[in-house]
This record gives structure tokens, C-alpha cells and sequence, in this order.
């Protein structure tokens, strides 16, 4: 199907516009290379446009409909420095996990965000938890920005994979995985244990990280089994939140 010029006329969004507000009338955006195919490959996923421009159609399995457009009609469509790659799917967002559904594991990885909000990072922590093999993430339901724009961006494809659990109590959470027996670990940076150590003889374990301003917020780190600290260089202060997972599901993959 070739682009019509009605497709050009679509004005571009305000740069502080998010995605969740396109998405609470319209749908949700996905742009670029890897979030666009990982989408089409998730039978759970569904596509209401896709656009490619000409070189990305390439990326396109042949029976798929395409909406053929120009880098810059594309881009018009999406909010403001989205780098496509020539690609944007319209789509709506997926079912999210149930806790159940992934308490009874014999062995695992959580990871609990607490307050940190950032899509940039989130998407990261996204990617490096499939990377290693986690088995979900959970995160407070009002503070979580859509899974969609920037965020699945920086996944490069993880959230159509990594099971997300959005609850609305992270502390009432987990007391919940704790009489599921599960461990929870608050990383945090005034406790002498390591993560290393806190990790030993854990096999059903929820890694708990704060926002990169405020930590955890002393109830979620109240509620954790233990406080860890990841250990660095005492010249710098800490890690960023996305390289502190990938670190700590690390350790725990290692262990």
C-alpha cells in the first residue's frame, strides 16, 4: 500500500508530550530497527500501522502490510528526535504479568524498581534483564512510563520479551514474595555487606533499586530481606541505575 499525502499533513507532537499520552488516544508508538521487528515477531503484539520507509521495508516480512512513507513523513508522525530508522508501528500495549504466574518458580531473578522513571534506563535495565535471564519486572503501576517510544528503543526488543508485573504497593509486593519465599535484596550504598555476600545461598531472589536521586525510599528498603551495596571506587559516589542491574543480575546469574 503506497503513502498518501494525507500521511505528511500530521503535525509533529510537542517535545514535552509522552508517549503514554499519544497512547491513551491513538495507540502506542514504536520506532527503530529492533523494537519494530521484535514487535512483529511477538504474537502477542498487535499492529495496527506500520510505516517503512523504502531501505527499511527490507526488515519486513513480504506478507505484512506496509504503509510506505518518507523518513521525514515518519518522523512527523512520532514525538520530536525519535530516531526511526525508518520504522514506526502503531500499536497497543501488551497484557502485563501476574505475580502468580511467577512465584512458584523453583529458582529466580526479580527485579523491583523503585522510583526510577527514566525510559532511557528502564529500557536498559530491560535489555540487560533478558540478557541474563530474569524472570520478570516489577515496578509501582502510577510512577512506570509506557513500554513503548524511547523506552522500547533502548530495549532493542527486550519488552516484548521480559515479563513486566506493575503492582501498586512495591511493599505490600514484597511481603507478597516473601511468603512466596522469596528473597529480596535493596541495593543500596550505606551497608557494608556486598552484593556478592547477599546474594550466597539465594535461590529465588528479588533485586530492589531506587531512583538514582533518592535510592530506595525507606519503607521499600524496610520491607527488603537485606540491603547490599555494590562495591566501587571510593571517588565515585554511585553507579547509574541501569549499569547497577546489570552488575547485580550478574552476580546473581553467577551465582
Amino acid at each position: 500500500m503506497k503513502h498518501t499525502k494525507k500521511h505528511s499533513r500530521h503535525t509533529r507532537k510537542p517535545a514535552g508530550q509522552t508517549t503514554r499520552e499519544v497512547g491513551k488516544n491513538h495507540g502506542f508508538w514504536l520506532w527503530g530497527t529492533h523494537a519494530v521487528t521484535a514487535a512483529l515477531n511477538n504474537p502477542l503484539r498487535v499492529c495496527e500501522k506500520l510505516y517503512a520507509s523504502k531501505n527499511a521495508r527490507e526488515h519486513i516480512a513480504e506478507d505484512i502490510a506496509v504503509i510506505t512513507a518518507s523518513a521525514q513523513e515518519i518522523s512527523s508522525l512520532l514525538p520530536e528526535g525519535a530516531v526511526h530508522q525508518g520504522l514506526a508501528m502503531l500499536t497497543r500495549p501488551l497484557h502485563p504479568a501476574a505475580l502468580e504466574d511467577i512465584t512458584d518458580q523453583t529458582r529466580g531473578v526479580l527485579l523491583m524498581l523503585d522510583g526510577v522513571t527514566d525510559p532511557r534506563n528502564i529500557g536498559a535495565i530491560f535489555r540487560s534483564a533478558a540478557a541474563f535471564g530474569a524472570s520478570g519486572i516489577i515496578a509501582q503501576e502510577r510512577h512506570m512510563p509506557a513500554l513503548s517510544g524511547v523506552l522500547a528503543k533502548a530495549a532493542t526488543g527486550a519488552v516484548e520479551t521480559m515479563p513486566f508485573l506493575p503492582v501498586v504497593n512495591l511493599s505490600r509486593t514484597l511481603e507478597d514474595l516473601a511468603k512466596a519465599g522469596w528473597f529480596s535484596i535493596g541495593l543500596a550504598g550505606d551497608t557494608k555487606v556486598s552484593i556478592g555476600q547477599a546474594l550466597k545461598g539465594a535461590d529465588k531472589v528479588c533485586l530492589v533499586l531506587g531512583s538514582e536521586g533518592k535510592g530506595l525510599r525507606p519503607n521499600v528498603a524496610k520491607h527488603c530481606d537485606q540491603l547490599a551495596r555494590i562495591p566501587i571506587s571510593k571517588d565515585m559516589e554511585s553507579l547509574n541505575v541501569s549499569t547497577a542491574a546489570a552488575i547485580a543480575l550478574y552476580e546473581a546469574r553467577r551465582g
